[in-house]
């Protein structure tokens, strides 16, 4: 192996690991159990994994673009089976809801520093509870 392709791939090695560690694989332990077929809380399970895996001083930035608009989100509720309710606020902070189908959002999340000094803010997260017979 010559002294470039061994340079590219402790290069690609080290990407790889801090991507990982900014992203973080998810945890069973931390991500919510799904009810079977519902796509909803596999879609928070997945968001509430990433977010799990920040440090202290880092937050996960999660938008979602509609009609035009971008809201930065701060809650994911799901009411029932293939429903969701995403909570944040637009450009001018004003707090904004979509009720959508959970099929047909799509999230854009990214890890970032909090503010210098500052602890990194958490999304909410809010599943709905399994009947129980």
């Amino acid at each position: 192996m010559s002294l470039g392709e061994f340079t590219k791939q402790l290069a690609k090695e080290a990407i790889g690991n801090q991507m990982k560690d900014v992203m973080g694989a998810p945890r069973p332990q931390e991500t919510p159990e799904p009810i079977p077929g519902h796509l909803g809380a596999v879609l928070i399970g997945q968001v509430q994994a990433m977010q799990n895996a920040l440090k202290e001083d880092q937050e996960l930035v999660v938008t979602c673009a509609v009609g035009g608009e971008q809201i930065r989100l701060t809650e994911l509720f799901s009411p029932a089976l293939g429903v969701l309710v995403l909570t944040g606020l637009d450009k001018e902070r004003n707090v904004s809801r979509i009720v959508t189908a959970a099929s047909a959002v799509q999230l854009l999340c990214k890890p970032a520093q909090a503010a210098t000094g500052a602890k990194g803010t958490r999304m909410r997260f809010v599943l709905p509870r399994p009947k129980s017979d």
